[in-house]
């Protein structure tokens, strides 16, 4: 198998493993439809830049570090669902806007919706980039997907570079196309609509933040 070929099958791989709608894509929805696309995009880059980093532990052999990972599974299983659960409450607790409650669907008082700015986007990248590290089962996932894509006897420090290279393009494009479909549907969206958004995305939040709680008991 060709280098372009290795990225394009590991683009492919990295399109299907973001594609399903989990925790995390629920969370880029809400923040791209509150903050804008900046918000939406940090999200996914976070995502990415995690899935990443623990694809090079998984491609460069880095053992000590990913048996100190799954040492320490049900820990970051519980941190990851307390933030979950954390997230989903919040969601449900927090305040429509006062101008969407009018019925505008406005949230700056200005006719326009509102974006997040720079520290927000920061914010939400690290929080995404800390919620995805906190699995590393997912280190298991990569070397078993380095065995199946990488060539037999030909192993390297640079196909693994590719495989990752090739995952990661294929996770951001589903998260730049997730992001640009919620964005141009955002403002079309009504206030009772996103309002019911946000009820459905804190309770799925709250269920998944359970469900990995019971994981690490």
């Amino acid at each position: 198998m060709s280098t372009a070929s290795l990225f394009v099958t590991s683009a492919g791989v990295g399109l299907a493993i973001a594609a399903p709608v989990g925790p995390m894509g629920m969370l880029c929805i809400r923040r791209t439809l509150t903050g804008g696309p900046r918000a939406g995009l940090a999200i996914g880059f976070g995502i990415a830049t995690g899935d990443a980093v623990y694809g090079l532990i998984a491609a460069l052999g880095l053992v000590g570090i990913s048996q100190f990972m799954l040492a320490y599974d049900r820990p970051l299983h519980l941190l990851a669902g307390l933030f979950l659960l954390y997230l989903g409450v919040r969601t449900l607790l927090q305040k429509a806007p006062a101008d969407a409650a009018n019925g505008n669907g406005n949230n700056d008082g200005n006719g326009k919706l509102a974006q997040v700015g720079r520290a927000g986007a920061l914010r939400a990248y690290a929080g995404s980039l800390l919620l995805t590290l906190t699995n590393p089962q997912t280190v298991i996932m990569f070397a078993a997907l380095f065995t199946t894509l990488a060539p037999r006897g030909a192993f390297s420090s640079s196909i693994a570079l590719t495989t990752v290279g090739g995952v990661f393009c294929g996770s951001i494009a589903w998260w730049c196309f997730l992001v640009t479909v919620v964005s141009l549907a955002r403002h079309a969206i009504g206030s009772k609509l996103r309002v019911a958004i946000d009820r459905i995305v804190g309770i799925t939040l709250a269920a998944f933040g359970i469900v990995e709680i019971r994981r690490a008991l």
